[in-house]
């Protein structure tokens, strides 16, 4: 057998390749602008953004981080007490939403996942309608075409594809527009996943179009270190905002405690996206203080002295500490915030308990826009089969 003639340099490259695969990653610097003990710091790029945050901006991303936390405990006492089928916790992770949801701007379309109730409250989502799908009385809940925030996605990283198709529509649309010298505002696509998502081939996917197509859309990964019971260090050797290197576009981790930070760099990376430069890779580093849902208990699988160390870097605590040291709030704004959280939890308790169990027939009427004889075909089964059961009572009575 012959041996194989490879192109001039292809051995060259092969052995820097091998070289690079075996050599230890380099370590990824975190963007940090607000440190656990509520100092400010500064970075060369993002503090410019950062100074675009006065203080009422501050006093409202406090503000709702602590109506969110306070949601997030009202919805865990009411799976509980039998009144949701299930709960995604989001404690721990306020700052990573918050920030990022106020970086964005009307025109914008998000796509979440199912834990993105901060972002749900800054795109104004009635708190208890999002309640719906968890007491299982609606696929949705709310019109996605309201708020430009998309139907939470169960399945895992489908919402990264349904992102970079979007994104790209958004182009087409915007080529359309630029012919007639249209002045609406240019828009971009936040894609938000978890570091678990990050291992499903949708994302690998997804980010390939984005590259390949230029897409206007950033993928937004809050890395809260569990998958589940999966460790983060278990799904990847490599922080990963480097993932992004291999697509071509920018990467960047965030501390995802840090609300300051996360919205200077998601605002960087909108502007990035929405000026046609194309993808951005955010890795917000954070924690999932609590559960990953309802379902799942967390002390068969981490440390308790994890938990309380993550529970030091608490991105409400931190940013109170600053507003207080700058004097920025005072007692009375802070026993408003709370006030404003027990009021919302009274809210989405009472409308829980009204939401009732729609008609099933509804269904039926809902699967396409117009009547269809199949749907007819099947919804007079569903009736025959109905009375049977009716007919069977009226028999034992």
């Amino acid at each position: 057998m012959g041996s194989t003639q490879l192109p001039p340099g292809t051995e060259e490259s092969l052995a820097a390749t091998t070289a690079l695969a075996a050599a230890p990653s380099e370590p990824t610097e975190m963007v940090q602008l607000l440190g656990p003990d509520g100092t400010l710091g500064s970075d060369p790029v993002f503090s410019d953004y950062a100074k675009r945050i006065d203080p009422e901006k501050l006093r409202v991303f406090y503000a709702d981080m602590a109506r969110i936390r306070r949601f997030d405990q009202e919805s865990t006492a009411l799976q509980r007490q039998g009144e949701l089928a299930l709960w995604v916790p989001l404690t721990g992770q306020e700052a990573a939403q918050i920030g990022s949801g106020h970086a964005s701007q009307p025109q914008d379309y998000i796509f979440p996942t199912y834990r993105e109730h901060g972002v749900a409250l800054v795109r104004n989502v009635d708190l208890a309608e999002l309640l719906k799908q968890f007491r299982g009385v609606s696929n949705g809940g709310w019109d996605p075409r309201e708020n430009n925030f998309h139907l939470y996605t169960l399945v895992l990283a489908a919402q990264t594809l349904h992102a970079v198709g979007y994104a790209m529509g958004i182009q087409r649309d915007q080529k359309s527009a630029g012919a007639t010298d249209s002045t609406d505002p240019k828009a971009a696509v936040i894609a938000y996943f978890g570091d678990g998502a990050s291992s499903e081939g949708d994302v690998h996917e997804s980010m390939v179009f984005a590259a390949s197509y230029n897409a206007p859309v950033v993928f937004f990964c809050q890395n809260n270190h569990w998958a589940i019971s999966v460790p983060t260090e278990v799904q990847t050797k490599v922080p990963l905002a480097n993932r992004a290197k291999g697509y071509g576009f920018p990467g960047i981790r965030v501390d995802g405690n840090d609300v300051i930070a996360v919205h200077a760099v998601t605002e960087w990376a909108l502007e990035h996206a929405r000026e046609g430069r194309g993808p951005v890779l955010i890795e917000a580093y954070t924690y999932r203080v609590g559960a990953h849902t309802t379902a799942d208990d967390p002390t068969k699988y981490r440390e308790s002295a994890e938990e309380a160390a993550w529970r030091e870097k608490d991105p409400l605590d931190r940013l109170e500490k600053y507003l207080r040291a700058e004097g920025l709030a005072d007692e009375a704004f802070f026993d408003q915030v709370k006030a404003d959280g027990d009021e919302l939890a009274k809210y989405v308790r009472s409308t829980t308990h009204g939401l009732e169990v729609p008609d099933i027939r509804e269904a039926f009427a809902s699967v396409y826009a117009e009547q269809h004889p199949l749907i007819a075909e099947e919804l007079a089964w569903f009736e025959e089969y109905s009375a049977g059961f009716e007919s069977d009572q009226e028999a034992s009575n």
